[in-house]
């Protein structure tokens, strides 16, 4: 985990003394007009807090004392609002705080021509530009982002990803692309720098971390403008009663109008103050996890879009198998014994150190009882695997034993005039179509057997794909591997479907199919191959050590380059929705409660009928109202701890979700405030205040 995204306590002490004072900075009405529910209360604060002032110098109908109470419950209600908001910005700062130690400005070695042995001069980091060639040489600092166009080495990241064990980079793979702010721990690389000062990743990610280029989701403007929408309804209905209640006085010849005081607070506790005065707060601390998860969301919007995702396109090679093909049997010829096909195995391997190779040594020693073999007293003459003879193997002591593809090895045996038997071409067969990768051990023209190769499938990947289906998203597994290679591998993880022989056209197409039925896609690449497929998908999650090309295709990088992130990044898209959700329905639920606590108060005097209505039996309406404003700004500091957390998330069914989250957070809504609203109510009976 870098040092940005390290775990920090809820209320981390620095952090909360710095949203204390953001918090009354926020208060400037530039500010406040942004939030239409909020800066309605803000004006309410304003309004309250001059008849009080009033009160105090001319008198009027309330008491001076009940107006201002009103008044600085209003400014805390405000205040809560912009506490959380700091709060959720907080964290982000001292993410961004954190990355800021890393960046420094150090001499750069720029070359006068793209070349090792080139002349070169020193310039500082911040005098770069985008197409210069750098040469950074072991225990230089990369000076900024760039492409590795020459060398291979050693490179220290921990900086930005916080793991200690070193990366190799080099030049032309998927391994290419370097950040400016690591260091190279050996050997040497030319780089060609890709990014201006300003717009470096690790610029990019201290102005994410910040917020300072968050920009609302389309689903939080959706839920702004319905926010506002009610406001407004309420603005109107609470207007229009102050001259209802005058003409009713008049006509009636007893009983007082309602005051404005009363109608300010009237109106505070009908509109959705609560899920107003979180919302950013929940978008700010969606962000904030997934930093938290060594993601970097380009957007907030992506991280939303990550909750709706329904499809997920994952490779097969690192994501869903280990990476490395394994040796997991030995199957001899007829008439061959096992030891013979054992040793013949080994002897090829010994100098073989691909994966698949050392997997064979392995495995003829752990479960055939062959020891290791001293490669340099054997006086051998090892042939390396090449991609064209698609064989490798050893010459010994006038033997010569070759391992390899079964098309090449039956070449490689009609060549030195022997044939391939039928039950081994059979064995090749069935390992193909178990999804196994065959290997044909030969000595001359003698075929000794074939070694099956397999995909080992990760632990734990079949209950996560059944996890997401349980969750609605169907899963589909990317792979070069032939269609029934893919097929065995698909069943045996547990994906729901799959694209064979996937080339980059393939994937886009395959992409589009599923957008076209109305679909949100998900997915992960790593190489400049997978750049296209990453720009159309919905939610694309680039390998921060991938190419420069996916990592500017995506809108997240996953800091950690582990495929299998697709999935988290898909949990924490969902808590997001969730928790807007539930706080939304929440607010809306303790509305009503509200309604049977302050409407029958405030217009006790005007209808008197209306005290039927006190179902709480609260004490006077003064107390009620009050009660209702004390329990309207105290439920926003109890919810912050929930909308930075966010609302736990269990992988259900949208139908089960719903009635969950109803009967929770729907539920609660109507019950919490008739008993908070009761206990305030008995407070201040009890203390004499109302």
């Amino acid at each position: 985990m870098s040092p940005s995204a390290k775990a920090r306590p809820l209320f981390d002490p620095p952090i909360v003394r710095g949203a204390l004072v953001d918090a009354f900075k926020k208060l400037d009405p530039r500010h406040q007009v942004r939030n239409p529910v909020m800066f309605t209360v803000f004006a309410g604060s304003v309004l309250t807090t001059a008849l009080g002032v009033h009160a105090l110098i001319a008198g009027g109908q309330e008491s001076p004392g009940f107006i201002l109470s009103i008044a600085a419950w209003l400014w805390f209600t405000v205040l809560f609002a912009n506490f959380a908001e700091a709060m959720a910005e907080g964290r982000g700062k001292a993410q961004a705080d954190a990355l800021r130690q890393a960046r420094r400005d150090v001499l750069a070695k720029k070359l006068e021509e793209p070349r090792q042995g080139a002349a070169y001069q020193p310039v500082p980091a911040s005098a770069l530009r985008k197409d210069d060639v750098v040469l950074v040489e072991a225990g230089d600092m990369i000076p900024a982002d760039g492409e590795v166009i020459e060398g291979v080495a050693l490179v220290n990241e921990s900086v930005i990803t916080g793991e200690s064990a070193p990366v190799i980079r080099e030049s032309g793979g998927d391994r290419s692309s370097v950040t400016g702010g690591t260091t190279v721990l050996s050997d040497w690389l030319i780089v060609r720098i890709t990014a201006n000062p300003g717009e470096t990743f690790l610029d990019r990610m201290i102005s994410l971390v910040e917020g300072a280029k968050r920009q609302k989701t389309p689903n939080e403007i959706a839920l702004d403008i319905l926010l506002a929408a009610l406001t407004i309804v309420f603005l109107i209905v609470c207007v229009t009663l102050l001259p209802f209640s005058l003409y009713s006085v008049r006509a009636a010849g007893q009983g007082s109008p309602v005051t404005v005081t009363v109608l300010v607070a009237l109106l505070v506790c009908l509109i959705p103050t609560t899920i107003g005065g979180l919302l950013s707060a929940i978008g700010i601390a969606g962000m904030d996890r997934m930093i938290q998860a060594n993601v970097i969301a380009m957007s907030g919007r992506a991280v939303e879009a990550a909750g709706d995702v329904d499809v997920l396109l994952l490779d097969k090679t690192g994501t869903i198998t280990l990476g490395n093909r394994q040796a997991v049997e030995l199957i001899p010829a007829p008439g061959v014994p096992l030891s013979a096909l054992a040793e013949a195995a080994q002897l090829a391997s010994l100098a073989d150190e691909t994966p698949e190779g050392r997997s064979v040594v392995v495995l003829v020693k752990e479960k055939y009882g062959l020891r290791g073999r001293n490669i340099h007293e054997l006086g051998a003459k090892f042939i390396p695997f090449s991609a064209q003879t698609r064989i490798s193997g050893v010459s010994l002591g006038g033997r010569e034993i070759r391992k390899g593809a079964a098309d090449a090895i039956e070449s490689y045996v009609q060549a030195a005039g022997g044939h391939l038997p039928a039950e081994v071409g059979q064995r090749v067969e069935d390992i193909a179509r178990r999804g196994g990768t065959p290997l044909v051990v030969a000595e001359g023209p003698r075929a000794l057997g074939v070694i099956h190769l397999k995909d080992i499938v990760k632990g734990g990947i079949k209950e996560h794909f059944a996890e997401l289906r349980r969750m609605g998203i169907k899963t589909v597994m990317i792979t070069g591997d032939n269609p029934l290679t893919a097929a065995a591998i698909a069943a045996e993880a547990g994906v729901d479907d799959f694209l064979a022989q996937a080339t980059p056209e393939a994937k886009l197409r395959l992409i589009r199919e599923y957008q076209a039925g109305g679909r949100l896609v998900a997915m992960t690449g790593d190489g400049t191959n997978d750049a296209p497929a990453l720009a159309q998908a919905d939610v694309a999650v680039a390998m921060n050590s991938g190419t420069q090309a996916a990592k500017e295709a995506g809108n997240m990088v996953d800091l950690d380059s582990n495929p299998t992130k697709l999935i988290e990044v898909v949990k924490i898209g969902k808590q997001l929705l969730i928790t807007r959700g539930a706080l939304t329905t929440f607010s809306l639920a303790n509305d009503v409660a509200k309604y049977f606590a302050i409407i029958p108060a405030a217009f006790a005097s005007t209808y008197p009928i209306l005290d039927k209505l006190n179902v709480m039996r609260l004490a006077t309406p003064a107390s009620a109202i009050l009660s209702a404003v004390i329990f309207n700004a105290l439920v926003i500091i109890a919810l912050i701890p929930l909308a930075l957390r966010g609302v736990k998330y269990r992988p259900v069914g949208a139908a089960r979700l719903l009635r969950d989250n109803l009967l929770t957070y729907g539920l609660g809504g109507l019950v919490v405030p008739f008993v908070g609203i009761k206990l305030i109510d008995l407070l201040l009976a009890s203390l004499g205040l109302a």
